[in-house]
């Protein structure tokens, strides 16, 4: 240190002047978003603003329970969205990489404590050993070893000497030095890392695009309906409450339901996985994750748990005998004592040591120790007896063995390319150190050669077995000597082409994608590198998984469409992760992506009876008004569909099975909704004219006195006294009939999507859940209560179960059944558009 003694510090008047010019190294602050803009983002979304406007003006027409349901669900989904990303902001903003213990800088010639914001450019900073680098800039005296795992996944600390740069965010692990403050706050690695790591990547999943493409389809198909509709009943003279109900009926053509249904199934798939050992802080990872066809891991502390095993013991003569010595062997046993004995009395603890402290063994009074530094690569320790042990690289040892065969290349590279660690421990009848007191290695005699493994986390291989199976691609990425990585992803499972750092960098462009793409193991990866790895899958169109514990991993997770942390790793990268492993366990990742494919099943299931409905309402709007018959509903008949579209729609998307997301949804669902759309409507329509008509020309005949004070009970007007009785009286009567068959048809629609026997099987086939079948029965019961008690029958604006009203929708319902059965099932409209050959589906 006697350099250090002639450097000079700051003055405290030069640091004040440095911090009023902003050279301080002040945290990073804010996040991608404000609060304000987050309100204005979840409270104000196109969702929202929808069921916003539907409830202003339902409330202009007094239709104030309508109303209050639209605004409601608004509201309510603007709290789930609200909260959700106001956590995650908050865990942004408190994201910080460095820590708030004091340091040492070099003020007026003299050294004293100074938090880490104080630091200015120019500043000397002390850094001892088990101390943080808060600023980048050189070494300017003494020599340290820089831990940096925490930045670029290289677990061995990295020699630095005089003039070598320190890294913020890197902490010390031994030595001293005095380091020269350059780059601060933002501008330093760890301030560029915490800005990257906060930075606002919030993006809608491919199912969340398609809804809102649909609904806004259907919005603009409203409106346009509705300015006609409603400019019709304007020059019919149509009186207010008539139009009033007629806005209310057309606003509800908007199935705003299913934005609330998304969110209710997001948040339950979240808490199942959470049960599962997984923290969803990101609601639509949940369905993200189910479309994940790339899985990026890093190795240490994901795919291994960090922790070294003994697993060879080869002693001294025996090098070139195959791995796996005689349990009863004395020399084997002598020497895993020695091992043992070493690692107990050692004062300095390291994942190696913890590991050899498993062996049997003794603990020994040491009268010195030479700590392990990667300068070294050994550690040693002198015993009372002078008799001294070491332990270390083969390559280091190997010059001072007398009897260098234990170290030989070949048996180490053996062990080496299956991915173990390999060291060699050896004695010496001398001390540890030179004259000057340095470390140095004395005459050795070499006692075994120690293979360690890195111990895979439980259920890895399995795992990787079961993704593999699904045709997701796994791909391993770490900071580490590719071949090492190579060796320990065979040992889970994974044998796939190894590269390393240098090479990818080498390489640009297509070049650069085509490596990513057909190699799975990636060897001495830096930070920038990962994220440069999950952005080129992601130019190849896949959906990537990106799996990771410390800070070097953070951008990449930032990067990938599911950035998944382990519970154990950095602050930085919990914070930052749409998804946390509670346990720690990569086996949680499959049953996640399970509940993610229940979720997209059953919300595509409810899309199926959701736009069925609103196909089947519009078309009869538009015939019926076309056909000068009137308005078909009234605004309590649409609320039926509560029961026959609403609540199945919930219980479906709960009940769901697991599935692959299906890529042509939006032509599933043509297939599906414009047949029965257009099939329903016509049938609704026939029973509307034909009983309208049936019952109009029975007014202006001879009516029967019972079907006059029927009516007259309905409509609360008196025949022969009021002009509209007549048409008041049709209209109610055709209405009735329809709501009946529309509501019956949209239960038999939850048989087809979900069949419990063949004759349901035009759609779909069978299915083994009869949880749905049992809910059809239940809403037929429901429905059928709801016509024969008087008071649910005329909150719904429907007359009593009168055969005309009854048995005709009967018989077109199962008219209705067979024609659609052979649409669907013979592809009719494929075929009318000339796309497909009559392909049967189903049975």
């Amino acid at each position: 240190m006697g350099q250090a003694a002639t450097l000079q510090g700051l003055t405290e008047a030069q640091a004040q002047e440095a911090a009023r010019r902003g050279r301080a190294n002040t945290p990073v602050s804010g996040s991608g978003r404000t609060t304000g803009r987050i309100l204005r983002t979840t409270v104000f979304s196109f969702y929202n603003n929808t069921l916003f406007a539907i409830g202003i003006a339902l409330l202009a027409l007094g239709r104030y329970s309508d109303a209050l349901v639209s605004v409601g669900l608004g509201i309510i989904n603007a709290a789930l969205a609200a909260v959700q990303e106001l956590r995650a902001k908050r865990q942004l903003d408190r994201l910080q990489l460095l820590a708030r213990e004091p340091v040492t800088v070099v003020r007026d010639g003299a050294e004293r404590p100074a938090g880490p914001a104080e630091v200015v450019v120019g500043d000397l900073v002390r850094v001892r050993s088990g101390e943080q680098i808060v600023v980048d800039g050189p070494l300017v005296a003494g020599r340290l070893e820089a831990d940096e795992s925490l930045l670029t996944g290289e677990s061995d600390p990295v020699a630095k000497a005089v003039g070598d740069p320190l890294l913020s965010g890197s902490s010390c692990s031994g030595g001293e030095g005095l380091q020269r403050a350059e780059a601060v706050g933002a501008e330093s690695h760890a301030g560029r890392l915490t800005l990257a790591a906060r930075a606002d990547t919030t993006v809608l999943t491919p199912l969340q695009r398609r809804i809102e493409l649909v609904v806004r389809l259907l919005i603009l198909l409203v409106v346009l309906m509705s300015g006609a509709i409603l400019a019709q009943a304007a020059l019919d003279g149509s009186t207010v409450l008539r139009v009033v109900q007629t806005s209310a009926v057309l606003s509800g053509l908007v199935p705003y339901g299913l934005f609330f249904l998304i969110a209710v199934a997001y948040t339950v798939g979240a808490a199942r996985i959470a049960g599962r050992g997984a923290l969803v802080q990101r609601t639509n990872a949940v369905e993200a994750v189910s479309r994940v066809d790339v899985v990026c891991t890093d190795k240490t502390g994901t795919l291994t748990s960090g922790r070294l095993t003994p697993v060879e013991v080869v002693p001294a003569g025996r090098e070139t005998e195959p791995a796996g010595a005689r349990p009863d062997d004395a020399a084997e046993a002598g020497a895993r004592a020695l091992l043992g004995t070493f690692a107990r009395s050692a004062g300095s603890t390291n994942a190696t040591t913890a590991a050899l402290a498993a062996l049997p063994g003794e603990r020994v009074d040491v009268v010195d120790e030479v700590e392990f530094r990667s300068s070294l690569r050994w550690s040693g320790i002198t015993l009372a007896d002078g008799t001294s042990l070491v332990l270390g690289a083969p390559s280091t040892l190997r010059p001072a063995l007398a009897d260098p065969a234990l170290a030989a290349e070949d048996a180490v590279r053996r062990r080496t390319d299956q991915g173990l660690r390999v060291l060699v421990l050896a004695r010496a009848q001398a001390g540890l150190r030179d004259a000057d007191d340095r470390p140095r290695l004395p005459r050795l005699h070499g006692i075994a050669l120690v293979a360690l493994a890195d111990e895979l986390r439980d259920g890895v291989s399995e795992v990787l077995a079961d993704l593999g199976a699904e045709g997701v691609a796994v791909k391993v990425i770490s900071g580490d000597d590719p071949d090492t990585v190579a060796a320990l992803a065979r040992r889970a499972g994974l044998d796939a082409p190894a590269i390393a750092g240098p090479r990818l960098a080498a390489l640009e462009g297509e070049l650069f994608d085509d490596a990513v793409d057909t190699h799975g193991v990636f060897g001495r990866i830096a930070p920038e590198q990962k994220e440069q790895i999950v952005a080129s899958l992601r130019r190849r169109g896949h959906q990537v998984a990106m799996v990771g514990d410390g800070v070097n991993d953070a951008r990449a997770l930032k990067a990938a469409q599911v950035g998944v942390a382990m519970r154990s790793g950095s602050a930085v990268t919990r914070d930052v992760a749409d998804i946390v492993l509670l346990d720690d366990s990569f086996t949680t990742l499959p049953p996640a992506r399970t509940e993610g494919r229940r979720i997209i099943a059953g919300v595509s299931s409810s899309m199926y009876l959701f736009l069925a409905r609103v196909a089947t309402q519009m078309l009869v709007i538009l015939t019926v008004t076309l056909l000068g018959l009137g308005f078909p509903y009234t605004p309590t008949q649409v609320g039926l569909t509560l029961f026959t579209v609403g609540l199945p729609t919930f219980f479906l998307t709960m009940w769901a099975r697991p599935e692959p997301p299906a890529e042509d949804l939006l032509v599933s669902l043509a297939r599906f909704v414009i047949p029965v759309g257009v099939l329903t409507a016509g049938f609704a329509t026939a029973i509307y004219a034909y009983l309208y008509r049936r019952i109009t020309d029975g007014f202006t005949g001879t009516p029967f006195p019972d079907a006059i004070r029927l009516f007259e009970q309905y409509t609360g007007l008196t025949y022969g006294v009021d002009a509209d009785f007549v048409e008041a009286s049709a209209t109610l009567g055709a209405q009735s009939a329809m709501s009946v068959f529309v509501s019956t048809t949209a239960i038999v629609l939850i048989l087809l999507l979900e069949p419990p026997h063949r004759i349901f099987t035009a759609w779909a086939p069978v299915s083994s859940d009869r949880r749905p079948t049992w809910l059809a029965l239940g809403l037929f019961v429901a429905f059928a209560v709801v016509l024969i008690v008087p008071a649910t029958r005329e909150y719904f604006g429907l007359t009593a179960p009168d055969p005309p009203v009854v048995q005709i929708p009967a018989v077109a319902l199962v008219l209705w059944f067979v024609t659609l059965s052979l649409v669907l099932r013979h592809r009719v409209l494929e075929r009318l558009l000339g796309l497909r050959g009559g392909t049967t589906v189903g049975a």
